[in-house]
């Protein structure tokens, strides 16, 4: 049912960065399991009242390219993306390394720059490989502009996500962050100007941020391993085993809305139970107003028990 003037958006996709896993089990820096995170988010994805029909992943998912830990994030993510119903689209990061992420989770002998489109009901995903061998800041070769303008050429149904590793957004938190940057960015800028490109959506970071990009919205997902400090204490560069989220993705005709989901559950201080909803649906959008926005409702001075009320 709709609540209020919006109506639910035409596509949902679940935007993961930075799982980072490791062969066998290791954990990331000897603390850190990144399996457990990124369980946590895919959990957390399928209690969505809306699932998302695309889970896009922004790279850095093999932390050393593992060739074991590319097949377990497959293990992982598969089988939990088959049960949302949701079509996986893989982005290559710097983490990451063409042949072993072609072979881990495509199947083929790819060496070369891993560019892929996918349609989601309409909706059209570009996965760019900003990714340079031996390197972790990000490049776009003239080839993949040449190609990514030819994908461009022809505008999609509901437009087009362009997901890559390395965002084209200054970093004011992080300067360390600027070495590793995706360098030349006009030359990417120039390609995307009057195209249907909607949001661009990157990773890279490890912690949510927002900007803009040759007019078109920049969303940069935080990571379900480790997560940067943005206000470390006499530290350069600081991450820490916190704050992993995700970022849900709803696109509507006329507008892209960003949701940051934490992954991790936190202690509830207030709600109430999923069956309310009936009750809250059976009430005319008059009497629904006057109960849940009015100051003095009785819902708010204990005037009404609903039940499970916490």
């Amino acid at each position: 049912m709709q609540f209020g003037q919006y109506p639910s958006p035409d596509h949902v996709v679940a935007h993961i960065s930075d799982p980072h896993l490791l062969a066998d089990g290791a954990r990331l820096y000897g603390v850190v399991d990144t399996e457990a995170g990124l369980r946590l988010a895919l959990a957390r994805l399928s209690r969505l009242e809306s699932p998302p029909q695309a889970l896009v992943f922004t790279g850095d998912l093999a932390d050393k390219a593992e060739p074991a830990a590319y097949a377990r994030l497959r293990e992982i993510v598969e089988p939990a993306a088959a049960d949302i119903g949701a079509e996986v689209v893989w982005v290559m990061g710097n983490h990451d390394e063409p042949a072993a992420y072609a072979r881990g989770l495509f199947d083929l002998d790819d060496d070369g720059p891993q560019d892929r489109v996918h349609d989601i009901a309409g909706l059209r995903i570009v996965s760019l490989d900003t990714s340079v061998p031996g390197y972790h800041h990000g490049e776009l070769t003239d080839a993949q502009l040449d190609w990514l303008s030819g994908v461009l050429a022809t505008p999609a149904p509901h437009g087009t996500l362009l997901a890559l590793h390395h965002p084209p957004i200054p970093v004011p938190l992080m300067p360390a962050a600027d070495v590793i940057e995706l360098l030349d960015q006009q030359r990417l800028a120039d390609v995307l100007v009057g195209t249907d490109v909607r949001c661009i959506l990157g990773g890279h970071l490890h912690y949510s941020t927002y900007s803009t990009f040759a007019g078109i919205p920049v969303s940069v997902a935080s990571a379900t391993c480790y997560t940067s400090d943005p206000a470390p204490v006499e530290r350069f560069v600081s991450g820490v085993d916190g704050h992993q989220a995700v970022t849900m993705v709803h696109v509507y005709a006329d507008r892209v809305v960003h949701t940051i989901v934490p992954v991790a559950d936190a202690p509830e201080v207030s709600g109430f139970p999923s069956d309310v909803r009936a009750q809250v649906e059976a009430l005319t959008p008059e009497e629904r107003r006057e109960l849940l926005s009015r100051k003095d409702s009785p819902l708010y001075t204990g005037g009404i028990d609903l039940p499970g009320r916490v």
